[in-house]
């Protein structure tokens, strides 16, 4: 039957701290049944972490779900470290999650950065995943960073003059530069201002429609410190990827199955990078949906998913 809604409310059935490399503690948890076919919960930002509700996509009779916060991010510690935190290092880190938890294939389930890591992960393991739903592309090429950057003054004018002006105008030419200087810094009244200002600005382009909770959640000063600063870390670095970027090496993970869903109005990854990436993936089926921004809570993209989910029962 069709469902157009979340799923309840559910806590997991079992959570843990896992030891990666250097320093660094991975959060996991798994949700469900845990007999069900396996599904990786992959989050954005980089660093914005996993929470509650995206529990809640997933059918909990059926899907044995695996969450986990990213290097840096949510409840992994430390929080906010750089030390090595690359992409190549959170491809391995899923590795090291799945043997730890048992799981020999499974989907991938991930919006924004989450769809750009899982890509990643396709590309390097193709023969651990079953199938990938993704939502709200982003290929991590330099022109989808430069309109994050400045590309969205077209369309939020105002909301970009509040992130630019955060600065003092002699900053502005390097904005990347300049913002990764002050998150870096240990001070907490330097780096917390700044993170704050990056997060909300983010928050406040990710919906369709102006969202006080979408702010409000971006806002928060451990989630803004752990999403802003290594968002910008990753920005200063190409996103870690390979040469040719993700699309150069699609011919890896051509058999197996895809769901991009994809906002029509999605102002922080416009849709040209689903369409570009539907593309080149024969195997990918593209949603877009004509009613929504960025975010996964949207009416339209939920919907999108959950049915997405639905289609992808059969995988194995």
């Amino acid at each position: 039957m069709p469902r157009g809604d979340l799923f309840p409310e559910i806590g997991p059935f079992e959570t843990g701290y896992l030891p990666l490399t250097d320093g660094h503690t991975m959060y996991w948890e798994q949700v469900g049944n845990p007999n069900g076919k396996p599904v990786l919960f992959l989050h954005g930002g980089p660093g914005a972490g996993a929470g509650p509700v995206h529990r809640r996509f997933f059918d909990p009779s059926f899907w044995r779900v695996i969450i986990f916060d990213q290097r840096g991010a949510g409840r992994s510690q430390p929080l906010g470290g750089l030390e090595a935190n690359t992409t190549q290092h959170l491809v391995q880190d899923i590795e090291t999650l799945r043997q730890f938890l048992g799981v020999e294939r499974m989907l991938l389930f991930g919006g924004s950065w989450g769809s750009t890591l899982a890509l990643a992960y396709a590309q390097a393991h193709p023969e651990r995943v079953i199938g990938a739903v993704l939502r709200g592309i982003f290929l991590g090429r330099p022109a989808e960073v430069d309109w994050f950057l400045h590309g969205l003054q077209r369309v939020f004018p105002d909301i970009h003059a509040a992130f630019t002006g955060f600065l003092p105008a002699e900053e502005r030419g390097d904005l990347l530069g300049n913002y990764f200087r002050r998150l870096i810094d240990p001070d907490p009244q330097i780096h917390t201002p700044a993170a704050r200002s990056w997060s909300i600005y983010e928050g406040s382009c990710s919906t369709l429609m102006p969202s006080f909770e979408a702010v409000s959640a971006f806002a928060q000063d451990r989630s803004a410190v752990g999403l802003a600063r290594i968002e910008a870390h990753y920005f200063m670095h190409d996103l870690f990827l390979p040469p040719g970027g993700l699309l150069a090496h699609v011919d890896a993970m051509q058999h197996i199955p895809g769901e991009i869903v994809q906002g029509r109005y999605d102002m922080i990854c416009p849709a040209q990078s689903a369409f570009d990436l539907a593309a080149a993936w024969t195997m990918a089926r593209l949603t877009i949906v004509p009613d929504a921004g960025h975010s996964a809570l949207e009416p339209g993209v939920r919907t999108a998913l959950i049915a997405a989910l639905e289609r992808c029962r059969h995988l194995a």
